[in-house]
């Protein structure tokens, strides 16, 4: 890549932004760098499962035309963005990272989708992700694996491992993931880069293949804090066409991203989860998130601990609440209707097809969470298991409620872990659904939270910094994590990323 290329590649979407309004550069030339970029290093870390370019340059190519003939245009048009894969994109192959949908090719765009286009977003493609977006490591992809770009042996974290690696490694400056436990938080975590889980029905789920309905939600994936706020303002906001869609505007979350670069966090109560650290977490993730609470008290916010007891339960309704509610989304990957279709030699009854199809078409961990949540669901145990987790779901809303009267925002470590090497926890599933402990809470009380890069643990490995707020409040995330983040990047003298180890790219 050349040198101008590499340039744009490491700006962040704000002053690509600023750049293409005030036609310094134009988005050919952004979303061929980008395009290049991929070429450059895709084969390394596998973040996509496939690339659009053609369609990317011809989107770049008439937001160009559109802007030399004066027309007004969205502040992020021309800004190239990437695609989790379980997200609708009409003409454009969607398998949710399963073999049961390759090669399907929807009829129409998410709504999140319609807003990237509408706004002149190229889409350089889809990334790849934990099939159905069950994983915490983006290891149960039914197209292999996709590497963290800080060590290439560890996992980028799950189930949207893709959109975070693209990001962190330079493919994309934005891009779109979903978090149903943490899988836009998580991979934010451990691949350096900025990740946020709206509210709950603050970003339309309409076109989302969906997991867990009562948990799903889709957020941006960027490299700065503002980035986030300026594509969460995009893609959110009420849609008939989603029943659990919030029917109010969103609160002001670039002015919020804008003010907290000031560093003004005077009388902001920021509380620290009591259950959210300690055993299990290891030390270098503690001690960087120790040190970014001292950054925020030197800003003027006040520090107070609060305790959520329920927290503790939470992983456990979470691994009910979600494989039941998945056992009933999933059933109809049929291989009647769309997708894969295996039909047995001897005797191809219907229930046969299906079973075959089944059989071939989802994975272990698939298959797993399927049987677990049918179980759940059960006539003999829906209320000794699923109904039981609700009810702890109750009790974990009612803790936040309880800490939100003391504090405006709550923080933690956003995992209790760096990065672990790819195949490390494969064979034991608890130990890998153990990635999530922080991040699921806010998921099962549809708050939202943000993470964003705290340092480096003592084996030189992002640590992620998570911010919670309550539901419709996403606006004060925006302010203290854009706080802490330019804080720390005076400290560092640049971003946490520019100290990553450069790719070796193809030739």
């Amino acid at each position: 890549m050349s040198g101008a290329g590499a340039d744009l590649t490491r700006m962040s979407a704000a002053v690509l932004a600023d750049k293409l309004a005030a036609r310094e550069v134009s988005s050919v030339e952004v979303t061929q760098a980008h395009l290049d970029r991929i070429a450059d290093v895709e084969h390394a870390v596998h973040a996509f499962l496939q690339v659009s370019g053609d369609a990317a340059l011809a989107v770049a190519a008439d937001v160009d035309a559109r802007r030399t003939s004066g027309e007004e245009l969205h502040a992020l048009a021309g800004v190239p963005i990437a695609v989790k894969d379980v997200v609708v994109t009409k003409g454009l192959e969607t398998t949710a990272g399963s073999k049961i949908l390759q090669g399907w090719i929807p009829p129409y765009d998410a709504t999140l989708v319609e807003k990237l286009k509408a706004a002149g977003l190229p889409i350089l493609g889809k990334t790849n992700m934990d099939e159905f977006a069950m994983g915490s490591s983006t290891e149960h992809s039914a197209y292999g694996n996709t590497h963290n770009p800080w060590d290439l042996d560890r996992i980028p974290g799950g189930s949207g491992g893709g959109s975070a690696a693209a990001v962190a490694a330079y493919e994309a400056p934005l891009a779109i993931g979903t978090d149903t436990g943490g899988s836009i938080r998580q991979p934010a975590a451990v691949t350096g880069t900025v990740g946020v889980k709206p509210t709950y029905g603050g970003v339309s789920r309409y076109g989302l293949i969906a997991l867990a309905s009562s948990l799903d939600q889709a957020g941006p994936v960027t490299r700065t804090v503002l980035d986030s706020a300026l594509l969460h303002e995009l893609i959110g906001g009420h849609d008939p066409r989603d029943s659990t869609s919030i029917d109010e505007p969103l609160p002001a979350l670039v002015a919020a991203a804008r003010e907290g670069v000031s560093g003004n966090l005077k009388g902001v109560r920021v509380g620290v989860i009591r259950e959210l650290q300690g055993e299990g977490y290891q030390p270098g993730v503690l001690a960087r998130f120790e040190e970014s609470l001292e950054l925020l008290r030197s800003a003027g916010a006040d520090i107070v601990e609060v305790s959520c007891p329920h927290f503790t339960y939470a992983l456990a309704a979470y691994y009910l609440i979600l494989p039941a509610e998945a056992s009933s989304n999933l059933a109809k990957f049929d291989g009647m209707r769309f997708g894969l279709r295996v039909v047995p030699e001897d005797n191809p009854t219907a229930e046969r097809v299906m079973s075959a199809t089944r059989g071939q078409g989802f994975g272990d961990e698939v298959k797993r969470r399927i049987i677990l949540g049918t179980y759940a669901l059960s006539a003999g145990y829906y209320d000794a298991y699923y109904g039981s987790a609700q009810k702890v779901r109750t009790l974990i809303q009612r803790d936040f409620a309880s800490a939100f009267e003391a504090a405006d925002v709550l923080v933690s470590p956003t995992a209790p872990t760096t990065a672990f090497k790819l195949g490390e926890k494969l064979d034991d599933p608890l130990a890998m659904y153990l990635n999530d402990v922080a991040t699921i809470p806010a998921n099962l009380a549809g708050v939202p939270g943000l993470s964003l890069p705290s340092g480096l643990s003592d084996d030189g490995l992002p640590v992620g910094f998570q911010v919670l707020a309550p539901a419709k409040a996403d606006d004060r995330l925006y302010r203290v994590g854009a706080a802490l983040e330019m804080m720390l990047e005076q400290s560092w003298e640049g971003p946490l990323l520019s100290r990553a180890p450069e790719l070796k790219v193809a030739r």
